[in-house]
């Protein structure tokens, strides 16, 4: 569980949100909403713990024990545009280095992991050489096949095509379920799924 209460964050004088109230509990599916630029990827790293709230308290809990900020990751997995692979590293090397640090999903091990991507050919070339459409993949793929209780996501359909977007949604509806799942995104096409949604303009305030 994810409970925020008051939240608000600011860069400089000017407020991203503020007055964030809401609760994300483990089993739903969340969509944060707002056209680009407009806060969704800030609030998006307030929940991972990544970036602190300038104002109000945010909590995490896990089978009913609170679980400490600096320990949180653990918990999560995630996947956005921004977040960088290990471009020295092949695909096989990079995915069993992230596993050193995420334990797989029940039947999982690199060589499912690779063949979920289809990139079995590609097994030994190095991430700098990828499409950024195989690496969105793969970073989807990552943060879908950890064994952890909190998934999220930010516009995980960049860079992917009409095949890969089919893709993204076949991983949802296999490796999503009994988990707290918050996407941001600004295309329907990601989140139709989400029984929840949060609009952040509805937290612009002066």
């Amino acid at each position: 569980m994810i409970s925020l209460t008051n939240i608000g964050r600011r860069f400089n004088r000017d407020w991203i949100f503020r007055g964030v109230d809401h609760t994300f509990t483990i089993g739903n599916s969340y969509a944060i909403l707002g056209p680009n630029g407009s806060g969704k990827s800030t609030l998006f790293q307030v929940l991972n713990g990544s970036l602190s709230p300038s104002e109000g308290k945010i909590s995490y809990a896990f089978d009913g024990k609170e679980v400490p900020v600096e320990t949180v990751f653990q918990q999560l997995s995630l996947a956005a545009p921004y977040m960088e692979l290990i471009e020295e590293l092949t695909l096989r090397e990079m995915i069993g280095f992230h596993f050193k640090f995420k334990v797989y999903k029940p039947g999982m091990d690199i060589d499912a992991v690779i063949e979920l991507l289809a990139m079995g050919v590609h097994k030994n070339k190095l991430i700098k050489y990828f499409s950024s459409g195989m690496k969105q993949r793969l970073k989807l793929a990552l943060a879908f096949c950890s064994d952890t209780p909190i998934l999220m996501l930010d516009e995980p359909t960049s860079n992917l095509d009409t095949q890969g977007v089919d893709w993204y949604l076949g991983l949802v509806e296999q490796y999503s379920k009994n988990r707290l799942t918050i996407i941001c995104s600004n295309q329907e096409h990601e989140y139709a799924f989400c029984g929840e949604r949060l609009s952040i303009s509805d937290y612009k305030k002066k």
